[in-house]
Order: structure tokens, then C-alpha cells, then sequence
């Protein structure tokens, strides 16, 4: 692990880019396919699940809502690290608005609002649809697991949620990503409560919910072996105080 910078700017902010299309259209996936099929029992990436039920609950756009809730998780991240660093919470917050508008973008893109190019996925119709869109969403799955595994190690600016898991893996769960990826659940899980008594309604939680939840860290951790494996984990920082192990 290399824990000072050694990659140019430019090859980084190409990385960081791919990384950010993937994990955007990877979060979309889920979310569509989830409800395309009736009964839905898909579900949408854990995160994704949560923050979609509250920005029903509180009538917001996706893109508000993954704003706000980033910008939360940012100062839960400076709590677990010991001190507040602008410029890191600066990078989340930088992530997060092209983030949340490719989010909006791929949602528009899947739901067929954009014609001349894609019509939309169509709503299932018999179990041959119903596999074919369980693996798409577990695809969805595995798109994210990926992008967090490549901007995890470019390091450039990440999403907060993924800077929590980083922090929670290198600080408190000793490189193990898995470990890290079920701690970091626990916001959204508190999220989804809080939706599901304000709506009385669980949506976007289900089989593909469970997938991301058992297999997301474990995949990213797969990943930092087997996708661009010459690309190591630049700058990391956990806190001034802990020394930092990968696994």
C-alpha cells in the first residue's frame, strides 16, 4: 500500500471518472430493476435502498436526498477520524453533486425518458424477465462494489459513504473490507427505520438488498486484487494517530 500519492493528476482524475459513470449506472441498476418487477422483491444496494425510502418520506428528489444525506455522513466520518478536515469534506461534497446528477441522469436513461436513445426497461412479464432482471441488479451490485474498490485506491475525492467504510476498515476492522462494508451499513439501516415510521411503507429492500449486504464488501475487496491490480491505495488517511495495515 502506498500511503503517499504516486500516480500523475491526470491518470487519477481518469480513474476517478470511470469509477463515478460505473457506480452511478452500477446504484440505477438496482433501483430500476427493483421496479420492474410485480410483486417488486429485488430490492436496490443497501445504501441506495435507504436513501431512495427517505427521499420518499420526506418528498425529495434523489438528488437532494443523496446530497444532504452525504454531507451528514461527512461529519460522522470527522467524527470517527478525530478532527475535521475541510478539504476532505470538501472532496465528499465535490463527489457528491456529479454523483447525484449521473444518479438522476441513469434514472431518467433506464425509465425510457430519453426515447430517441433507450426506451426503458420494461416492466417483467413471466420468470425469464424475473432472472434476467435479478441478474441486472446483482450486476448493479457488482458495478459498485467495483467503482468503490477503484476510487477507493485512487483516493481523488469519495463518496462519504465509501470514505465511512474506508475509515471503518483501515482504522477499526484491520484492512478487512467485508467487516468494514457491514459496519458502515448502520447509518441506512437507522435511515430506513426512520422512513419506514414516517411512510409506514419498506420499499426498495429485498433479494438484491440482501446480495449487496452479504457481498458488496467482499466483492470490493476482490476487486482491489483483480481490477487494475497495479493500482494501489494512494494518500490514505484514517487519522493522524492510527498507522494504516491493508489486508
Amino acid at each position: 500500500m502506498e500511503t503517499k500519492r504516486t500516480m500523475s493528476m491526470s491518470k487519477a482524475i481518469a480513474f476517478f471518472i470511470l469509477s463515478l459513470v460505473i457506480n452511478s449506472a452500477g446504484n440505477v441498476l438496482t433501483l430500476v430493476t427493483s421496479t420492474q418487477i410485480h410483486p417488486s422483491f429485488l430490492g436496490a444496494a443497501y445504501w441506495t435502498a435507504a436513501e431512495a425510502n427517505m427521499a420518499t418520506a420526506v418528498h425529495w428528489n434523489l438528488f437532494w436526498t443523496f446530497l444532504i444525506v452525504g454531507f451528514l455522513t461527512s461529519v460522522l466520518n470527522a467524527i470517527l477520524i478525530h478532527h475535521w478536515d475541510w478539504k476532505r469534506v470538501a472532496g465528499n461534497m465535490v463527489f457528491m453533486v456529479p454523483f447525484s446528477a449521473l444518479i438522476q441522469f441513469f434514472e431518467d436513461f433506464f425509465l425510457g425518458k430519453y426515447p430517441a436513445v433507450f426506451t426503458g426497461f420494461p416492466a417483467a412479464h413471466g420468470w425469464g424477465m424475473d432472472l434476467f432482471y435479478v441478474a441486472l441488479n446483482f450486476l448493479g451490485v457488482a458495478l459498485i462494489a467495483t467503482a468503490i474498490s477503484i476510487y477507493q485506491r485512487v483516493n481523488l475525492v469519495l463518496h462519504p459513504a465509501d470514505d465511512l467504510m474506508q475509515i471503518l476498515r483501515f482504522r477499526y476492522f484491520k484492512g478487512q473490507a467485508a467487516k468494514a462494508m457491514w459496519a458502515s451499513y448502520i447509518p441506512p439501516t437507522i435511515m430506513a427505520i426512520i422512513a419506514l415510521l414516517i411512510t409506514k411503507q419498506f420499499t426498495n429492500f429485498g433479494l438484491g438488498t440482501l446480495f449487496a449486504f452479504v457481498a458488496q464488501g467482499s466483492i470490493t475487496g476482490i476487486a482491489d486484487k483483480w481490477v487494475f491490480p497495479k493500482l494501489k491505495h494512494q494518500a490514505l488517511d484514517v487519522g493522524r494517530d492510527v498507522p494504516v495495515k491493508e489486508d
